[in-house]
């Protein structure tokens, strides 16, 4: 049977990579024997774990790396379909020689193609389902002010701007979409975390149904609602939104009703991911948590808030095993989690569960 388990970092060192690629993991292990005080030559570097008893995670920065015709902007989204092939959104570089904003992995990390010009500069929230048998993307553009339904390979199924419908908009009360969500019943939801901060509910034609939060920070209000998902661990489906600058998650049934609000271990939250009963959240301000069935904090992976913020610093000043600005995580088919993280030159981290 084929090996589907990702590539390890020997089998990686032995795979065809790039120039650009070998100079970062080099990078990478001189910090991490700096970090720890020096090695003798030919000494490995130790693995960097994080977590605690049965959620340990071995960590590995720049796991995906583009070649070298694109450069990473802002690392903002991630994606996987169901063949296992993951999909990074970015802001691309300016320096970068493609302005592809989507870039597209296989689910050992290979590097497969890139697409998404259109998107370049607004790369942001991506999300894929399944409808009428295909699986298609949900794009938000935070350039183009847009949601983007397409293809897997990029071909414009519709765009939607300014849900005028809504009647909220205002003047020039401005709408950026940062992350979308999806009802059991084929709705989905848009959240316009940069904007006004309203989410929009729409049914499966893409027909508006209702809008609801708003500015504010009283409960069913937000200020930033950035990621928005359908929590399925309770007893019936909510929806757990990022309240990012009220440092909170707010929770409401599928018709808009708000339900409660969780601040335990909340920072900046910015978005999620569910594997059975546990939830993990990408926080801005420097760590993933780990979150119980009931919301309860398990634990914080590669906490970085006791170290300055290296946003804008060279990768030769990132610290290993510690995170900078985590801005989307997500459980990858196997259990092991994939982080991007909002810094200029990009970055994702895998990871790998360690499993006993």
């Amino acid at each position: 049977m084929r090996d589907t388990s990702p590539i390890s970092e020997s089998a990686l060192s032995r795979a065809a990579v790039t120039r650009r690629q070998l100079l970062l993991r080099a990078g990478y292990t001189a910090a991490g024997l700096a970090l720890a005080g020096g090695a003798d030559a030919g000494q490995q570097t130790p693995k960097i774990v994080l977590g605690e008893g049965d959620h340990k995670y071995e960590c590995l920065h720049d796991w995906l790396v583009p070649p070298d015709t694109i450069q990473w902007g802002d690392t903002q989204g991630l994606a996987q379909d169901a063949k296992g092939n993951i999909y990074i959104t970015h802001t691309v570089n300016k320096a970068s020689e493609s302005k592809d904003a989507i870039v597209l992995f296989d689910k050992n990390g290979k590097f497969l193609t890139s697409w998404g010009s259109r998107f370049a500069g607004g790369g942001h929230g991506i999300d894929i389902r399944k409808e009428h048998g295909k699986e298609v993307i949900y794009h938000c553009d935070t350039a183009h002010r847009q949601v983007v339904k397409t293809t897997l390979t990029g071909d414009v199924i519709w765009e939607k701007g300014l849900p005028t419908e809504a009647g909220v908009y205002k003047e020039k009360n401005p709408f950026v979409p940062t992350n979308v969500a999806f009802a059991p019943n084929g709705d989905f939801y848009i959240a316009d975390g940069y904007g006004s901060h309203w989410i929009h509910q729409y049914n499966l034609k893409g027909d508006w149904i209702r809008t609801f939060g708003g500015p504010g920070t009283e409960p069913g209000k937000f200020r930033t609602p950035h990621g928005i998902w359908l929590d399925t661990r309770g007893e019936e489906p909510l929806l757990v939104i990022t309240d990012r600058a009220n440092s909170r998650l707010q929770y409401f049934t599928l018709d808009g009703k708000y339900v409660r609000m969780v601040t335990e271990g909340m920072r900046k939250p910015c978005y999620f991911g569910i594997r059975g009963d546990q939830m993990i959240v990408a926080d801005l301000q420097s760590t993933v948590t780990l979150l119980d069935k009931d919301n309860k904090v398990i634990t914080q992976l590669g906490d970085g808030a006791a170290i300055p913020d290296l946003r804008g610093h060279p990768r030769s000043d990132f610290i290993p095993g510690k995170f900078i600005h985590p801005h989307a995580a997500k459980y990858l088919h196997n259990g092991d989690i994939l982080v991007a993280e909002y810094v200029p030159i990009g970055r994702i981290t895998l990871l790998r569960r360690i499993r006993a």
